[in-house]
This record gives structure tokens, sequence and C-alpha cells, in this order.
């Protein structure tokens, strides 16, 4: 059992005679009135995705699931195929299950997959990874007190907001949830 403070992105609950992945949870503490955690998310079979809002202290049943190590291959246009690093078993998921972590995957990157009931139903990435940065706008001489951002493309193509003196050709390290910049990469 887990309660409505612990419902995070990622977490498998058992909800509504199914099992549903979180996608997206806030967790908001109004001030006035009680504290809520709203939450998107997926059901595993059906791939419906709704928004609920879980109210404090209100339990939630987390569904048996397992975590095992794999790498992404490649994308054939419908579908996203990893390998099972232990069983090197090919598996794909679809562009609607993999959701905003899409703009992430580079070939042969290492992540985790859920396994529901034996069966691969999300993807999991690290936290934090490397990227470089493909083009980004020169910053402006002077323009670094007010401490702005500006537009970067990395090498999978996503754009991100990263400081202005960040160049063409740096690694950087990105926070795979939020996609934001965290420090030059080492």
């Amino acid at each position: 059992m887990a309660m409505t403070t612990d419902i995070k992105k990622g977490l498998a609950i058992n909800f509504k005679n199914g099992t549903w992945l979180v996608i997206e949870a806030q967790f908001v503490n109004p001030g006035k009135g009680g504290a809520f955690t709203r939450a998107k998310i997926r059901n595993l079979k059906s791939n419906q995705v709704i928004e609920y809002t879980f109210k404090a202290g209100e339990s939630v049943d987390e569904a048996e699931v397992s975590r095992r190590r794999c790498q992404y291959l490649y994308n054939d246009g419908s579908t996203f195929n990893f390998m099972d690093n232990d069983s090197y078993e090919q598996f794909s998921l679809t562009a609607d299950v993999i959701g905003n972590d899409k703009r992430f995957l580079t070939d042969g990157i290492e992540c985790y997959a859920m396994h529901i009931d034996g069966v691969p139903a999300s993807i999991e990435l690290s936290p934090k990874m490397d990227f470089k940065v493909i083009t980004t706008t020169p910053g402006i001489k002077g323009d670094t007190a007010t401490g702005g951002s500006k537009d970067a493309t990395i090498e999978t193509g996503a754009t991100i907001k990263v400081p202005l003196f960040v160049k063409e050709g740096d690694m950087i390290k990105i926070n795979t949830s939020d996609a934001s910049y965290v420090s030059k990469a080492n």
C-alpha cells in the first residue's frame, strides 16, 4: 500500500479493476483545505489515459512490478524496439507507451523495462543523462547578469532550455523527468 504522497511518476498501481502506470504526478498542498495528488495515469492493457485526483490520506494498492535492465535498439516508425540485457530477447513498445521519454532515446542507451505479469509494459530512463549539444545560438556578451537561458538542440533532436554559456559541442547533463538542464557533463 502506498499513500497519496508516495505517488510518483513510474509507480504502477492496481486501480479501477486494472493495472495503471503513473505518467505524471503533482502533490498539491493548497494551504486551505486538504492536500491531494493530481496524477495522469495510463491503463497498461487498454492504453487509456485519465487524470485522477487522489485525496490526502487515501491509499493506493501498488502493483507487482519487476524492473529489468534493457537497451534501446531502434525506432521503426510505429514502435520503439528494445533488448533485454539478460535474456537478449527483443520487445517493442508503441510511442504512446514511451510518451515524452522518446525525446531522450539514442541507439544503444541503457534503461529499465518495467514488467507487469512478465510482460514489458513501460520503460524507465535514468533520472539524469548526458547528451551532446548539436545546435544553439551563441551567448551574447554581458547578457549573463540576468541568468538567462536559450534553446539548444541535443543529439536526439529534442530542444531544451540551457544557460547562455553552453556552446555547440558541449556535453550536458539533463534531468529526464522534466527535460531541464542540470550541469555540464564531465
